[in-house]
Formats: C-alpha cells, structure tokens, sequence
C-alpha cells in the first residue's frame, strides 16, 4: 500500500490482570500523529489526542481492535498476543476524496486542514513547484500571489519588499520557517526574497491576528513555510537564467539511508544584474550576488520521540541607486548598497510521554548583520532573534488542548547608530483548547506576553467549524493582538535610520479583527467566500518634529502614534475548479483600508489596491509535463507624497509557463509580464529632487522590471 497513506499502530502492554488489560493505542499518518482517531476493542472506545494516542482497558488477548480515522477506510486487527517488538504495524488505504487533503501545524495542532475551526489556507507542493519555476530564487511570487496577499516593495532601489495580508502593514506579517522565527521577526523586508522554494513541501498561512499563537510579530497573520520531508534518497539541481541578466542554480539533496536518521540539504547561488531600464542612470532592477546553505536533520525512533534540526547561512550584497559615471538630478552621484550576512540554528524535538501527552520542545537564534550605505550616510548594525517554547498537548473524548511557555527576545546593536540599540525580552504563556458538539467544532486561545519595554500584551482568539451538510463548511474567527513597535518600519526601509530621531513615549500597537469564511465543494469545484475587517489602535507612522511635537528632534522625523485607528475590511472570493489532469484557479479581493495622515485626515492607506483579481489555468500530466497561463488585475490604489500623480493606474499582467518533462530532467520556460507593463513608462522613478526623509524614490505602485523571461533545467539523479 503506498507509504503516504501509512497508518502505524503500536500496541503497548502496560499492566495485566485476571480479567483486564491496559493497551495504549498510536496512530500516525506519514510520521505525524493522527488525533481525532476512533479506536474500539470489545466494547471499549476511545479517541486518540493530539499525539495519536488512546488508552484503553480491555479483556485478555486475543481480541479484535478496530480504528476508523476520517478520509480513511476502516480496519480492524486481530491481536492474538503481544508481537515480541511490542508494536504492530498496519496501513490504511485513503479514500478517494480525501487523496489531496493535508494536515496543517500553524494552528498549534496536528490536525487536517478542513477540521480545523481556525481557517488555515494550504499551498501545496504542486502549486509550489509551479512557483519555483517562475522565481527560482525567492518565495515572494509564490506568496505575492496568494489571494490577500501583497507583496510591496518598500525600497524600490534596492528591492526591498514585504508581505501585505489583507491590507495590513507588513510589519505585522510573522513568517515561520517549520514553526520557527528562523528569518527574523516583525516583517523584515529582505527574508521573503532571500528563501528559494525548492526545499518547501507546503506553505500555511494564517491570515488576521495570530498573537494568540505566535505573539506580538504576528499581528497581522502568519505565514509558515513548512519544508519537505524526504521520502527517499535523491538529489535535485535547478539551473535558470532570465532576460534580466539574472542566473539561479539551486541544489537539492535527501538521504534517507539510516533507519532513524535523514537529512536534506538545500544550497544555492543567485546574481542579477543592476538594470537601468528607462535610461535615467537609476536603477530600476537592483543588482545583487547571494549565496546560501541550509541544512536538515530529522530523526524519528518510531516510539513516539521526532526531531528537526536545522541551521542556515545567507550572504548578499545589494547595489542600486545611481549606475557608474551617473548623477541624481541635483548633480551628485548617490550610491546604494546593502550587505547582508545571516545567521540561524533551530530545532523541535516531541515526545510521546506515557501520561499520552505529547511534550514539544521548540527553539532557535538567528543573528542579521548589515551594512547599508544611502548616499554619504553609512550605517551599520545586527539585529538578532532568539525563540524558545515548551509545550504540552493532550486530549480526551472530545477535547484536544495545548498549553505551555515561550520566550522571545529582539534586540539591535548599531556600529553608527547607537541611540537605537535596544534589547526586547517577552516571556509569555498560552494555552488552547479545541472541543466539539454535533456538527460544530470550538477552538480558543489565548496568550500573556510580559514585555519588559512594553508591559502585559494579551491576545485572545476564538474560531468556530460548522458543517450544516457535508457541502457546505462555515467558520467564524475573532481575535485581538498587540505588536511591539521598533524603529524598523516600512519608512525605514527606504531612507535608513539617520533621519530618525531615537524612539520615545511609544506604546503597543493594538488590533482586533475578526473574519466568516463559508466553503462550498461540489464534485471537483470548491468556492470560499470570505468577508474580513479590522481594526489598529494606537498604529505608529513617521511624522515630521513639527507634527510629532518632539522638542528633541533638531529637524529629525519621529516615530509617533496616530490619533485614530487604521481600520481595514473588505472581502475575497476563491474558487478552485479540477478535472483530470486541468486544473483552474480564480480569484477576486476587494480591500478597503483607512488611517489618519500627519494632518489628522482620514485618507485610504497608500498602495493597498481596492480591487486584485486573478486566473491561473493550468494542464499537468506525470508523463507530458505541464502548461499553463496566467492573468491578474491589480486595481487603482492611492499613493503617498508622489509629485507625478496621487493615484497609480489599474493594471493588467500575463503570464505563461511550459515544462517539458523526461525521464530524469525538465526543461522549462517562463514569460512574466507579456504586455511590458513597467510604472517608468508612465512617470519617472526618480523624484525632481530629494525630499524631507531624503528620499530620491516614489514608492513602487507598479512592475519596475518589465517583461522578463526566464528559462532553464531541472535534473534528478
């Protein structure tokens, strides 16, 4: 029977007397726990927990045990005596309509993704894959392109960009590496285009306050890149070169040789040329040379103890800013750089306890140093990360909760900069319960973070399932969060921290949001209609010291609280259509999203189109290789001190993929961006002069690069 629909069920013989014995039951489904499990002896039943485990009190050997798990056909085992291993294994087969279905962790238990009450949206290995053909070198398209999602460029020059959910800043967006804060906290604007897609079996993502989950960095939703298991030792190199004088090559290893032990290895190499595209001497495209390595290390006794290790380096070097022998309008060369050197280690062990709890030890560090350089200005600093996590999960007949303790630390030390060093250190509690009754499932969390710079935070969130008929899934979430301001926002990004006075009188940011996702599957169709809002209170924006009222500030910008609240709702609608191997994808948002500017007047959120629509056909087979096009619509959206217009246009963009499989290799070629469209054609990139933040940059509204084609190999052996 094929191994990913292997279910592996331990028998352990704890106590035994004259008339009963005690018999603990393990379920698992490609090495994850399977909770929810309904396991029957004589007339005993019992439901595993959240680490597949199920006690039960029996009479004496032999006696049938029976173990029936949602998306898979029943069995029943005769258990004549004790195996002399102690275990005994047996597999399940899948039910077809379940072939596809996948088990989700973001939302703090092991459970499959359509019975979770939290809504978890999935993007799975074929989708990824796709992706990887397209940006080899980066998971941004392949995030940019999920519905609520905006990838936004936050400087143009150098190619900065972060990720958007549901209109919300991107410092409040957390991504996880494996549950890990492996690339920083607080939206860190080069991460997203610093991870190449290839080691990635699927990405979870959280959209909303998660703080009850994840803390104060996730107050605008989260995004989990979960990496691939190995299945069986291989080795993968992709090669790509672009019309950009871009070049990619990625390598890709799995051994899975010891019993106990595998490992993966994810290595690569990425260049881009600097391009001036519209011949100003700026650059439009940012030149960078990067290089990195990650490690995996998985270990599974087969006893109930799983463990991951990993670690990780990143090299970069940015260039953007005026080309060689160019000047900025005032007659001046301005060069921009950014040296990056990137650090991490991380790792989760679990243990099947005999109390049937799961214990789960979780932690990681990671170390960012930089050295940017914005004109004359030099500025350099590393900001470390550190995560730490004990929990517990259990479960009884219809509870499955987890409770446990974490500890997070942000701190920043600057070379030339050092009224902004800080070091954030937030201890914190949670604990989550997930229950049921009928057709409806309930799941509540709830988290105290004791901030030493901004005091308690608490985040509550509560989600409720609700399955009316076997059609039709509907889910309500509500929640509230806090986030710890630092000096690092999207403003920073462009212009540095020079211009910035130090920080004084902050407070936490505050949100609530909530969201109702109703899901209709008919035969291979499936609608999701989602209406979402929140709310922002006390959101930090960059002022002048003339508005920010900061005696201190000597002509600096200071970071200040608006006097009003950023409020954001709107709505998206998904629909997902397969037949054979066809396989079509359409999708529409409506956002709107609305703050106080420095004057105190409500004004749309710049750069948050109101309208985003897409469509992705797509033909696969196993033997011919895949096709498939695309066409997205980004709206009209407001901008931000532009003095070429306060209003980007609508835009419409094509694109188009085709890969050629054979037996040990694939040739593919990728066409982004047919109809050229580039924001330079319309007004220029580069400012008439520099403004009050030394800005010489308008925000980025629309493509920067143009049309760009992208071809390449991807081998196995």
């Amino acid at each position: 029977m094929p191994l990913s629909t292997a279910v592996v069920l331990a028998l352990a013989l704890l106590t035994q007397n004259a008339e009963q014995q005690t018999v603990m039951i393990y379920v698992t489904s490609e090495g994850r726990p399977v909770s929810r499990a309904r396991v029957s002896a004589d007339r005993e039943t019992g439901q595993t927990d959240g680490g597949g485990l199920v006690t039960l009190s029996v009479p004496n050997l032999p006696i049938d045990v029976t173990v029936a798990a949602e998306g898979f056909l029943p069995v029943t085992v005769r258990v004549a005596s004790p195996p002399a291993s102690g275990t005994l294994e047996i597999a399940l087969e899948a039910l077809p309509e379940f072939e596809e279905e996948v088990v989700v962790n973001a939302a703090r238990s092991p459970t499959r993704i359509q019975d979770q009450p939290l809504r978890v949206e999935v993007i799975d290995r074929e989708e990824i894959e796709e992706k990887a053909l397209m940006t080899p070198g980066s998971v941004a398209m392949l995030i940019g392109e999920t519905t609520g999602l905006r990838v936004q460029p936050t400087a143009p020059s150098l190619g900065a960009a972060n990720v958007r959910i549901q209109g919300l800043h991107g410092r409040y967006s957390q991504m996880l590496a494996d549950g890990l804060p492996l690339y920083g906290g607080q939206g860190d604007s080069f991460s997203i285009l610093q991870v190449p897609p290839l080691d990635l079996g699927q990405v979870e993502i959280i959209k909303g306050a998660a703080s009850a989950l994840y803390g104060s960095s996730a107050l605008g939703g989260v995004i989990n890149l979960v990496s691939r298991r190995p299945a069986e030792t291989g080795r993968e190199v992709l090669l790509n070169v672009t019309s950009l004088g871009g070049t990619d090559s990625t390598f890709w290893l799995a051994n899975t040789t010891a019993s106990r032990w595998s490992v993966t290895l994810l290595s690569g190499f990425h260049y881009q040329d600097r391009r001036d595209l519209d011949e100003d001497g700026w650059t439009d495209a940012a030149g960078y040379e990067r290089g990195m390595v990650r490690p995996r290390l998985f270990y599974s006794s087969g006893a109930g103890t799983t463990a991951m290790m990993t670690g990780g380096v990143i090299f970069e070097d940015r260039r953007g800013g005026t080309l060689d022998g160019q000047v900025a309008p005032d007659g001046s060369p301005f060069a921009e750089s950014l040296g990056t050197s990137r650090g991490d280690v991380g790792g989760i062990v679990s243990r099947v306890l005999p109390s049937t709890r799961l214990l789960s030890v979780r932690g990681s560090y990671g170390a960012d140093s930089q050295d940017r350089t914005f004109g004359d200005v030099r500025e350099r600093g590393t900001r470390s990360t550190g995560f730490g996590e004990v929990s517990l999960q259990g479960a009884s007949t219809r509870h499955t909760w987890v409770a446990g303790a974490a500890y997070e630390y942000d701190g920043y030390d600057a070379v030339d900069l050092p009224q902004f060093d800080y070091a954030f250190n937030a201890p914190a509690v949670f604990a989550q319960d997930e229950f049921g009754f009928g057709s409806v499932r309930v799941s509540l969390s709830g988290r105290l973070d004791f901030h030493d710079e901004y005091g308690t935070l608490a985040s509550p969130r509560g989600s409720l399932l609700w399955r009316p008929v076997s059609e039709w899934t509907v889910r309500v979430s509500a929640g509230g969060g806090s986030f710890a301001p630092t000096p690092f926002i999207e403003d920073t990004d462009e212009t540095g921290l020079s211009r910035l006075a130090p920080l004084e009188g902050l407070e936490a940011e505050r949100a609530w949001g909530g969201s109702l996702d109703v899901t209709r599957r008919v035969g291979g169709l499936e609608v999701t209609a989602t209406l979402f809002a929140s709310d922002v209170r006390n959101p930090v924006q960059l002022v002048d010291d003339a508005h920010g009222g900061n005696q201190q500030a000597n002509g600096q910008f200071v970071l200040v609280h608006a006097t009003g609240s950023t409020t954001t709702w709107g709505s998206e609608l998904l629909g997902r259509y397969r037949s054979g191997p066809f396989l079509a994808i359409a999708t529409y948002a409506f956002i709107r999203s609305r703050e106080l500017d420095e004057e105190g007047l409500r004004r749309e959120v710049p750069l948050t189109p109101r309208h985003y629509a897409a469509t992705d056909l797509m033909f696969e087979s196993e033997d011919w290789g895949r096709a498939g096009i695309e066409l997205y619509y980004v709206g009209r959206q407001e901008l931000d001190d532009n003095p070429y217009r306060t209003r980007g246009f609508g835009q419409f963009i094509v694109g188009a993929l085709v890969e050629k499989r054979f037996e040990r290799f694939r040739l593919f070629v990728n066409a982004e961006n047919l109809g050229g469209v580039r924001q330079t054609r319309y007004d220029p990139l580069v400012r008439p002069e520099r403004n009050a933040e030394g800005r010489w940059t308008v925000d980025a509204w629309a493509p920067l690069d143009g049309r760009v084609i992208n071809g390449g190999v991807r081998v196995f052996f």
